[in-house]
């Protein structure tokens, strides 16, 4: 990604906050297959889409029916749909163009994440975890859910084994993560065991089983974009990769070959001899200093980098792995914990989400270099010894100077076959969508831009509005009509302008010096003899109106 602009020294990973979003409080994020739109989910209930390349919402949508907080935002294949999960147990299927609620199912507990079929461009199933219960398969056109198996049976009756997890009260529940495979024929269960389950979700059949050292609680499962790795996030603060053996296409396909070439009866030993063939450990990354737990853990949009948040309370740091296992960097943030992480696919940029609400974008920090810019400079470290050609000096002909191309003028060029796109599958009927028109919002006076903010404002947050904002706040409009001269506002103090008072002007205001005016008993005087004051007044000031004269 990138490579013509970056060096290749430094790594194509981000490296500072370049700026943050701000919409309420938002609790979760999500890019669409391009990362050209961002979801976000906030605590109301509400699902914000950011346009991601002019960092300005592009739409909101909020369920009546919804006040609790979002869980989790999962986009469709292109786009078209969005699945929300939320704390008071619901799943709502939006139509993203429209802004309209397709349906909203009730699930008996409250799922802390949902999967869109990646398989299909108008997915009508889903994969939901919920917070203490299997994973299901949750039908979107009629509602009925279908739970996944979580255990393997020790013994050949089917019977699967006690959880060893309780609630206070007695209650048996199995902590598990859940995902899709790339095409979506298979389903990825993490449970409480430290087990990897592979299952057919359509007959609900487990097919493989992969334990993992330690037996420790996996909270997290995650594939690659290419799906080629499984990331696993394990409760013994050890994140795993596995490589996937399975063909990518049709994973589902490729076990009746596995199974004829294992000859194990027991159900146990079976599934592990399978599961052997379909994943195997590729890396472990942990900190062996601090020991500490892990948060939102993922993949990089090309696969290179692993990159995972720690799970403290106090701090927002992100650990940036390569795939070899070396830990490259730690990006650290303001004193928030971190609730959710999002690589782009494209383009070297985190997102991750603030413990206040906050959505920070964590670029690059390219440095411009204005002295090669021409295509053939060459910028020295230090002096080198410089030898001349022998011919650099001769003049020769302009026409000996032009080399000969070796393309071949004759040949036809191709301008209607579509080079292949690394995000198209085999579907190529359904349009993608990658934005959504603008709507423009009315300006709401005395208030400021809180939508982008750039990264100086994580230095300074104490910011005040301009002083000629604040003072039309306070004393309403100024109307510059014919009859009083514009008024300039430099740093909060005005200052008129001034004009050169006429011959009549000074005599007037020489006598307004030497003998001061007196009231007069008679209200019309009285009346003509404050107009003149206050013409004398404003000449004294050298104010004049504007009425294309100088006498009066």
């Amino acid at each position: 990604m990138n490579a013509p602009i970056i060096d290749p020294l430094q790594g194509d990973f981000p490296e500072v906050i370049e700026e943050y979003l701000e919409h309420g409080a938002m609790k979760c994020i999500a890019f669409n297959r391009r990362g050209t739109l961002l979801a976000a989910g906030c605590s109301d209930g509400s699902c914000v889409i950011w346009d991601f390349e002019t960092r300005g919402i592009a739409k909101e949508l909020r369920d009546k029916d919804c006040a609790a907080a979002i869980t989790s935002v999962c986009w469709s294949k292109y786009g078209h749909q969005i699945l929300v999960s939320a704390a008071d147990k619901s799943l709502t299927l939006w139509d993203v163009a429209s802004g309209e609620k397709i349906t909203r199912i009730i699930l008996q507990q409250t799922p802390l994440q949902a999967r869109l079929h990646p398989g299909s461009s108008m997915p009508s199933v889903c994969l939901a975890c919920p917070l203490s219960s299997a994973p299901m398969i949750v039908d979107l056109s009629t509602g009925r859910t279908t739970a996944l198996p979580v255990t393997v049976p020790d013994t050949g009756n089917g019977v699967a084994p006690p959880s060893r997890n309780k609630f206070p009260d007695g209650t048996p529940f199995t902590l598990t993560a859940a995902c899709f495979n790339k095409n979506g024929d298979l389903v990825y269960v993490g449970n409480s065991k430290g087990e990897i389950l592979i299952i057919d979700h359509k007959h609900i059949k487990m097919l493989a089983m992969i334990p993992i050292s330690g037996g420790a609680v996996i909270k997290n499962i995650v594939f690659s974009r290419n799906g080629q790795y499984l990331l696993t996030n394990s409760n013994d603060r050890i994140i795993r990769i596995y490589e996937n053996l399975l063909p990518l296409k049709d994973g589902l396909g490729a076990f009746d070959d596995i199974n004829k070439t294992i000859e194990e009866e027991d159900t146990v030993e079976k599934m592990k001899a399978v599961g052997s063939k379909c994943l195997v450990l590729f890396r472990e990354f942990q900190d062996l200093i601090t020991k500490m737990h892990w948060k939102a853990p993922c993949f990089s949009g090309d696969g290179e980098w692993v990159i995972a948040a720690s799970a403290s309370k106090g701090e927002h740091k992100i650990y940036i792995w390569d795939r070899a296992g070396h830990l490259v960097k730690i990006l650290e943030g303001p004193k928030e914990a971190v609730f959710d992480l999002a690589w782009h696919p494209v383009h070297p940029i985190i997102v991750s989400v603030s413990l206040t609400g906050l959505v920070y974008i964590w670029a690059k920090d390219y440095t411009e270099n204005w002295s090669a810019f021409a295509p053939d400079f060459k910028e020295l470290e230090e002096n080198e010894e410089y030898v001349e050609r022998e011919d650099e000096f001769d003049l020769v002909p302009e026409t000996e100077k032009v080399k000969e191309s070796d393309v071949n003028e004759d040949d036809e060029v191709d301008i209607v076959t579509v080079e292949n796109d690394p995000f198209s599958d085999s579907d190529m009927s359904q349009e993608e969508l990658c934005f959504l028109p603008a709507i423009p919002c009315p300006d709401v006076p005395e208030q400021q831009d809180k939508c982008v903010g750039s990264s100086s404002k994580l230095i300074d947050g104490n910011h005040s509005g301009s002083p000629l904002s604040e003072e039309n706040g306070q004393n309403g409009p100024v109307a510059n009509n014919a009859s009083s001269p514009p008024e300039e506002d430099t740093g909060g103090t005005r200052v008129k302008r001034k004009r050169k008072p006429s011959e009549k002007g000074l005599e007037l205001q020489a006598e307004k010096v030497r003998k001061p005016l007196k009231p007069l008993k008679s209200s019309g005087r009285l009346s003509k003899t404050k107009n003149k004051s206050v013409v004398d007044q404003d000449y004294g000031n050298g104010v004049y109106a504007d009425d294309g004269s100088d006498d009066y």
